[in-house]
C-alpha cells in the first residue's frame, strides 16, 4: 500500500501528461489521482511511512483522514479562491479591452526583441506583485498581442519561467519564499541581495539561448490584426479606467496582506467585491444586454473552471504525499544521502517540478532548525532560489505554470520538449551564480 499511493500519483501524472493523445481532460485525470491518492491513504494508513506515529495519535483512521483532509483543504483553497480573484479581475479588464493600454504600444514584430521586453516585465511584476498574478496576467496580455499558437505558447513559456525567477528573489514574490520570510529562516534585505543575482542568471541564460536560435528565423511575428484589438464596444476612458483599476486591484494585495495579515486571497476578494460594484455603477445607465457583459458575473463564465478543478486535483493528490509521510521521508533520504546544501536544495528544486514546492519547502522547514541552519544560512537562500525557480522545469511544477496552462491552453508535453531544456539550463546558471557569488 505504501507504495500504491505513489504509483497512483505517477500513472495519474503520465496520463496528465499524454492529455492530447489520449484526449481526455487533465482535470479529469487529476480530480481521480487526488481523490485515489486519499482512498489508498485511508485503507493503508499502517503501511504509509508516516502510519505508526499518526496511529498512535489517531487509533480511529476515519478521524485522521477527517482532519487531514479538513487542513489540506484550508490551504488548498486558499490558492483556489486566489486564483478564481485573480482570473475574474483579469478577464474584467480584458473584456473592456483595458489591455489595449499596452497593446498599442507594443509595435514590433521582431521575436527576439519582444521576448526580451515581455520577460523582464514580467520579472519586476512578479517580485512587487507574486508570480501567479504576474503569470495570469502577461498570459492575457499574450492573447491580446501574438496571433499564431506556437508563438504564443513559446512566450507562455517564458513568461513563467521570468515569473518564477522573479518571485524566488523577493520575500512577498513567492509563496514558498514567502513560508521562509514569515518563518524566520530568511530576511527581507538579506534574500534580496543574496539571490538576485541568481534569479537574474536563471533567465538571462534561456533568453541568450533563444535570441540564438529565435535570431535564426527571420520571418516577423504575426501580431493580432488591429481591428481584432478593440471589439469590446467600450470608451477610451473605460478602457483606461478598467486598466488602472484592475492594476491597483492587484497591487493591492500585497499592501493588504502586509497591514491586516490576513491570507491573499481575502484581499484579491476584497478587490473583486469593489471592482463588481464600480462596473454595475459604470454601465447602470446601458441596455441590460450590454449590461450584463461586462458584469463580473458574467466574467464568471469566462474563466476556465476546469483548470482550477485540474489545480484542486492536483494539490490533493500531493496532499496525500505528504500526509502519508512520503514528501518528509524523501527530503529525510536527501539529507542522508547527500552532504552537500547544493546537492539537496538542486534536487528539491526538480522535485518541486513534479511536485508542489510547497509541501517541500514545509518538509525542509521542519526537518532543520535553527541549531542547525541559523537565519540567513546559505541552506534557507538556496532553498528559497531552487524551490521557486525550480518549478519552471515543468509546465505543472509551479503556480504560475498551471495558472498559464489554464489560459493559453499550453500541451504539457509541448512545454517539456520545448521549454524545459531552458528552464533547466537557467536553474543550475542560478545555482552556479549563487555559489559563485558566496564563495569567491
Amino acid at each position: 500500500m505504501a507504495l500504491l499511493i505513489v504509483a497512483v500519483f505517477i500513472l495519474g501524472y503520465i496520463l496528465i501528461a499524454l492529455e492530447h493523445p489520449l484526449k481526455i481532460d487533465k482535470a479529469a485525470t487529476a480530480l481521480l489521482t487526488g481523490v485515489l491518492c486519499w482512498l489508498v491513504l485511508l485503507f493503508g494508513l499502517d503501511t504509509m511511512p508516516a502510519g505508526p506515529s499518526i496511529l498512535a495519535e489517531y487509533p480511529d483512521t476515519n478521524v485522521f483522514i477527517k482532519n487531514a483532509l479538513s487542513e489540506h483543504l484550508g490551504s488548498i483553497s486558499e490558492i483556489l479562491f486566489f486564483l478564481l480573484g485573480a482570473m475574474t479581475i483579469v478577464e474584467l479588464v480584458d473584456v473592456h479591452d483595458g489591455f489595449k493600454i499596452i497593446t498599442d504600444k507594443i509595435s514590433t514584430t521582431n521575436r527576439v526583441k519582444l521576448l526580451w521586453i515581455l520577460c523582464w516585465i514580467t520579472f519586476f511584476m512578479s517580485a512587487g506583485l507574486d508570480n501567479m498574478t504576474t503569470a495570469i496576467v502577461m498570459s492575457a496580455l499574450l492573447r491580446k498581442i501574438i496571433k499564431k499558437k506556437d508563438d504564443m505558447w513559446l512566450f507562455g513559456g517564458f513568461v513563467i519561467m521570468a515569473a518564477n525567477a522573479g518571485g524566488a528573489w523577493s520575500p512577498i514574490g513567492d509563496v514558498t519564499t514567502i513560508m521562509l520570510w514569515i518563518g524566520g529562516q530568511v530576511t527581507t534585505v538579506n534574500i534580496i541581495v543574496s539571490t538576485f543575482l541568481a534569479s537574474v542568471a536563471s533567465l538571462v541564460v534561456p533568453l541568450l539561448a533563444a535570441t540564438y536560435f529565435l535570431g535564426r528565423d527571420k520571418t516577423a511575428l504575426e501580431p493580432i490584426d488591429q481591428e481584432m484589438k478593440s471589439e469590446a464596444g467600450t470608451s477610451a476612458s473605460e478602457q483606461k479606467l478598467l486598466f488602472f483599476l484592475g492594476g491597483a486591484a492587484l497591487l493591492s494585495v500585497p499592501v493588504f496582506k502586509s497591514i491586516t495579515h490576513m491570507p491573499p486571497y481575502m484581499g484579491v476578494l476584497l478587490a473583486v467585491g469593489v471592482l463588481w460594484y464600480i462596473t454595475e455603477l459604470m454601465h447602470r445607465g446601458k441596455e441590460p444586454e450590454t449590461r450584463q457583459g461586462f458584469s463580473v458575473a458574467s466574467m464568471l463564465h469566462r474563466i476556465d473552471t476546469p483548470s482550477i478543478l485540474f489545480f484542486l486535483g492536483i494539490l490533493l493528490a500531493v496532499g496525500a504525499l505528504e500526509a502519508s509521510g512520503h514528501l518528509h521521508l524523501l527530503a529525510e533520504q536527501l539529507n542522508h544521502a547527500f552532504g552537500s546544501i547544493y546537492i539537496i536544495n538542486g534536487l528539491i528544486g526538480i522535485l518541486s517540478s513534479i511536485v508542489d514546492n510547497v509541501p517541500l519547502v514545509a518538509a525542509s522547514m521542519g526537518m532543520y532548525d535553527f541549531t542547525t541552519y541559523p537565519p540567513d544560512d546559505d541552506f534557507w537562500e538556496l532553498l528559497a532560489y531552487c524551490a521557486g525557480t525550480g518549478g519552471s522545469i515543468l509546465i505543472i511544477g509551479s503556480a504560475a505554470g498551471v495558472a498559464s496552462m489554464g489560459i493559453l491552453k499550453i500541451d504539457f508535453i509541448w512545454y517539456l520538449k520545448r521549454i524545459s531544456g531552458y528552464a533547466l539550463v537557467g536553474y543550475f546558471a542560478g545555482m552556479l551564480v549563487y555559489y559563485l557569488q558566496h564563495h569567491f
